[in-house]
């Protein structure tokens, strides 16, 4: 991380007068020469009928000042690579002010950045802190990809705006998925994914001693750019005799795949409404591949963030095999915990 400054900007509210275009020059002598900058320049614009900006171009940045009196606001900016932090600023304006209220924001200028979680809320907003983008490129499918370095949880896996796999935790993530299925059947000789581009889901069938896994995956760059810069998630799943990875629409695929294959069926998908209804659509397929008292366990997404979600997951289980069980492990980087359903093929 290479710091390059420190900004702050205050909205000033409720102010209950025009103040005179002098007074807002005075006030930025008084920062910059209390925040040890040096002004180079002052420049300055009064509207009609009302309303006033005022610009110093500093050594080190700028300072301003932009009002709207039809509104009550005055609106302060101060940009610093100075070594006094611009938030001295605070104590002069609300001396030379009157106000309601100060809506103040402040910045660490540097080569972080912060991507927001789309699970935030309209009144809590929350942000992964972002050291490097590693590669940010749109696939052949169509699906934006991401792998980005974060602060707090490593090298990090975005599809479409949505974190799906970080390297601190991915663990978590894999093996209950995998360890969901077999606690409801222990047989391992034969496994289909339906998804799971990271390949976690692989690396795990293979940890549990599975003698073949068949890994459906819809597109090949994600197992691509995970091998590259996630590699110990997938363990060069894709390399091992074991597995054979089949490429494109995994439900047409399975289309040739005899009945009674597979001791267990893992469907790692988004759990958006979308995928929901594919996977519904078609269950009776998988349902056709799964050996009798096989199980089939999808990743459902989250009862904390989309309860609605998991429920619908839930009834589409519960009316294709009249059974589910719910699996529920916490994943730091999705700041919440995540469930897995499964279902036994009676």
């Amino acid at each position: 991380m290479i710091k390059v400054g420190e900004h702050i900007t205050l909205d000033i509210i409720g102010t209950d007068k025009e103040y005179d275009p002098s007074v807002y020059e005075r006030v930025i002598k008084e920062i910059a020469k209390t925040a040890k900058v040096t002004i180079l320049n002052i420049s300055k614009y009064k509207f009609e009928p009302q309303g006033f900006t005022i610009l110093a171009l500093l050594a080190e940045s700028h300072i301003s000042f932009h009002t709207f009196p039809e509104k009550g606001i005055i609106s302060f900016d101060f940009f610093t690579c100075g070594k006094i932090s611009p938030s001295i600023a605070i104590d002069i304006i609300k001396k030379e002010f009157k106000h309601k209220r100060i809506v103040k924001k402040e910045f660490n200028r540097d080569t972080r950045s912060l991507y927001h979680d789309i699970y935030s809320s309209p009144g809590l907003q929350k942000s992964y802190v972002v050291n490097d983008i590693l590669e940010d490129f749109k696939s052949k499918v169509g699906q934006h990809i991401e792998i980005l370095e974060l602060e707090q949880f490593g090298k990090s896996l975005f599809i479409d705006g949505e974190i799906q796999v970080a390297a601190t935790d991915e663990h978590l993530y894999s093996s209950t998925f995998v360890g969901a299925g077999l606690n409801l059947n222990k047989d391992n000789e034969r496994a289909a994914i339906i998804g799971g581009g990271d390949g976690g889901v692989a690396r795990e069938c293979i940890s549990k001693d599975f003698n073949f896994v068949d890994w459906y995956e819809l597109d090949p760059e994600v197992v691509d750019v995970c091998n590259k810069h996630l590699g110990d998630i997938s363990k060069k799943a894709t390399e091992k005799n074991s597995v054979k990875c089949v490429w494109g629409d995994a439900f047409e695929s399975i289309k040739s795949i005899e009945d009674d294959t597979y001791d267990h069926i893992f469907v790692d998908l988004n759990d958006d409404q979308f995928c929901i209804d594919l996977a519904a659509k078609n269950m009776d397929s998988m349902i056709r591949i799964l050996k009798p008292k096989g199980v089939i366990t999808a990743q459902v997404g989250s009862q904390d963030k989309k309860p609605k979600q998991v429920d619908s997951w839930l009834n589409v289980f519960n009316h294709h095999f009249g059974n589910t069980k719910l699996s529920r492990v916490y994943i730091p980087s999705f700041d919440c915990s995540w469930n897995f359903s499964s279902s036994i093929n009676h």
